[in-house]
């Protein structure tokens, strides 16, 4: 008997608490259905990839802007000649590399391109980017090397680059340099 005057006395508690409460219609339910994903920009994609293509040559003329000493360098205008030396002595710690064997040109210079620029949005300041001696290409000539130069030089995250110590690839690759994310914001 006293359980049943407890649950009663619940029953009568419950009750006064929810008295004014009103029930709401069925038509003002919270619609709990996904928000429909954001479209995907395609032309703006189209168009960013374009602009990528058009971004750097294959033909800009840059024998005057590289240095060759016993290694071939460059370093961009203001940029202190230490610079490339510290470079070239291994005083930067490379923290990305990519490795261009293989590739036609067409996908070296994408390749390249998306490499350069996420390497620089994540605030990697040096990177090695191996572009082959060209040792397996058609009369022993390097087919990307010059290439990867010309495509360098135009990239405005780059500061510096030279050629790759031996032991990272010697003239099959070189060492770059890029700008810290703030420089180019």
């Amino acid at each position: 008997a006293l359980q049943a005057k407890q649950q009663a006395a619940r029953r009568n508690l419950f009750q006064a608490a929810v008295r004014k409460v009103q029930r709401l219609p069925h038509a003002e339910l919270a619609d709990l259905k996904p928000a429909p994903p954001a479209p995907i920009p395609k032309q703006q994609l189209l168009d960013d990839a374009a602009a990528l293509q058009e971004a750097i040559s294959d033909t800009v003329d840059i024998s005057s802007l590289l240095e060759t000493d016993e290694h071939l360098s460059f370093r961009r205008p203001g940029v202190g000649s230490d610079v490339t030396q510290k470079l070239r002595r291994g005083k930067w710690s490379i923290q990305r590399q990519i490795d261009l064997h293989g590739l036609r040109t067409d996908e070296a210079r994408e390749t390249l391109t998306a490499f350069i620029r996420e390497a620089h949005r994540q605030g990697i300041r040096c990177v090695r980017v191996v572009h082959g001696k060209g040792l397996g290409s058609p009369g022993k000539a390097p087919v990307l090397k010059d290439k990867v130069h010309r495509w360098l030089v135009q990239k405005a995250e780059v500061v510096a680059f030279v050629q790759a110590q031996p032991a990272q690839g010697g003239a099959g690759a070189v060492v770059v340099l890029l700008q810290p994310v703030r420089a180019l914001a």
